[in-house]
C-alpha cells in the first residue's frame, strides 16, 4: 500500500491574499481558485487550501522542505518583505538556525500561522530532537 500526503486545509482571513503570499515567497505557481478555496500546490503535488473564516483563525505549523539554493532565494524574499523570522518556532532567536546538516527558519503568515523553511528533514542526518 501507498499513503501519499495530498492536502490540507488553511483557514485564513482573506483566502486569495494569504495563498498569494505564501506563493510568492516560495515561489510558487500562482494561486487558483476551487471551491470555496485558493490553492497553492508545492512542487510535489501537496495542495495547501486557504479557506475564509469569519471566526479567528487558530495557528497551524507548516513546514517546506527545499534546497540550498531556494532557501536562499526565499530568506531574500522575506527579508524584502522586512518580515521577522527566527532561528527556533518559540520565536525567542531571530535569524536562521543550523540543525541536523541543514539550514531552517520559521515566520508568521497572514494569518499567524508559523511556516518553516528547511533544507534537510529532521533526522536525517542521525540527528535526535
Amino acid at each position: 500500500m501507498k499513503v501519499e500526503f495530498n492536502h490540507t486545509i488553511l483557514s485564513a482571513r482573506d483566502a486569495r491574499t494569504s495563498a498569494c503570499f505564501l506563493a510568492e515567497i516560495l515561489a510558487l505557481p500562482e494561486p487558483r481558485p476551487w471551491g470555496p478555496f485558493w490553492t497553492v500546490v508545492t512542487d510535489n503535488g501537496v495542495s495547501l487550501d486557504y479557506m475564509e473564516v469569519e471566526h479567528g483563525t487558530k495557528p497551524q505549523h507548516y513546514a517546506f522542505l527545499v534546497d540550498e539554493a531556494g532557501f536562499d532565494e526565499i530568506l531574500t524574499r522575506v527579508r524584502r518583505k522586512k518580515l521577522s523570522y527566527w532561528a527556533d518556532p518559540e520565536k525567542l532567536t531571530p535569524g536562521w538556525s543550523e540543525r541536523g546538516g541543514g539550514r531552517g527558519f520559521y515566520f508568521d503568515d497572514p494569518n499567524g500561522h508559523l511556516l518553516e523553511v528547511i533544507t534537510r528533514p529532521y533526522g536525517s542526518a542521525g540527528a535526535q530532537p
